[in-house]
């Protein structure tokens, strides 16, 4: 048995080539009982990374790791333990939720009855609905009652966020943070970035199918400043700049701290931060 202060996941040299995309030499390793942001604009190779480390597609190259234990040896136990919530999942769109769980659960032999309704309750959820009368955000939320109901101690989530309205965004905000109270683990991908402000510890950044940073939410942001500019840009602040965009009455133009000093800027934003080196890449 792995040791309880294992990883809940690690990742180390993760490689899937595709003929127009390469995910290259992705590795990083999660903090238990944290939450950790997994950004990067859409065809960065986030989905692809979740579907590699989940054998949805087999990678071409890497170590994987869940609580310390190898997939290939302990699917069915990792499988117990870790619970994938992805925005693009189905359900029979006719079928009661609770006939849908009686299906579920009788694929985990670990399946917690008590538990079930108690995150039935919590997220508001009624079983006699069908998925068809169900917002997105509470497809979202069923999604994850079933994944804790079979122990999941981490969840994976792929975009749970995308497409909801501010304020369902904002509810699934709350359950993400209320699951790390409950000391479970939680990784997931998204391109709103503004959802990660408000919980998560960590932010991954994924660009171009190469991981270029990995540290906390404050660490991340803290390395970059925003100069504002009403007209031309100073040749010495575009020499230090690493992104620059339009807005409405000048430009932004990003820059490492340790650049900043010569110059008048504020704090950047998670968003800012993304957009501009994405921006930059794309002139590169």
């Amino acid at each position: 048995m792995a040791s309880e202060n294992k990883s809940p996941l690690e990742v180390r040299g993760l490689t899937k080539e595709y003929p127009a995309f390469t995910l290259r030499d992705v590795s990083f390793s999660l903090v238990p009982g944290s939450i950790t942001g997994f950004i990067g604009r859409n065809g960065a190779g986030k989905t692809t990374t979740i579907n590699s480390v989940l054998s949805f597609v087999h990678p071409d190259g890497g170590e994987i790791a869940f609580f310390g234990l190898p997939w290939a040896e302990h699917e069915r136990e990792i499988k117990q333990k870790t619970g994938f919530v992805s925005a693009g999942m189905t359900y029979h769109t006719r079928k009661k939720l609770k006939v849908i769980t009686g299906v579920t659960k009788a694929f985990y032999p670990a399946w917690d009855g008590k538990a079930y309704e108690k995150y039935m309750t919590a997220f508001g959820l009624d079983g006699d609905k069908t998925p068809a009368e169900l917002s997105n955000g509470m497809k979202i939320k069923y999604a994850l009652a079933l994944a804790l109901s079979h122990g999941a101690e981490l969840l994976i989530l792929d975009e749970p966020t995308s497409g909801l309205d501010p304020v369902s965004r904002e509810e699934l905000v709350e359950v993400f943070l209320r699951l790390k109270d409950e000391g479970k683990t939680v990784f997931f991908s998204t391109h709103i970035t503004s959802d990660l402000e408000k919980c998560a510890d960590r932010i991954l950044f994924l660009q171009q199918g190469c991981l270029k940073a990995d540290d906390t939410l404050e660490g991340f942001r803290s390395a970059w400043r925003i100069a504002e500019c009403a007209g031309e840009i100073p040749p010495a602040l575009k020499r230090s700049a690493c992104g620059i965009c339009r807005i409405r009455d000048g430009c932004t133009v990003l820059v490492h701290r340790e650049d900043a000093a010569a110059f008048d800027t504020r704090e950047a934003s998670l968003e800012e931060i993304m957009i501009h080196l994405e921006k930059e890449a794309d002139r590169t």
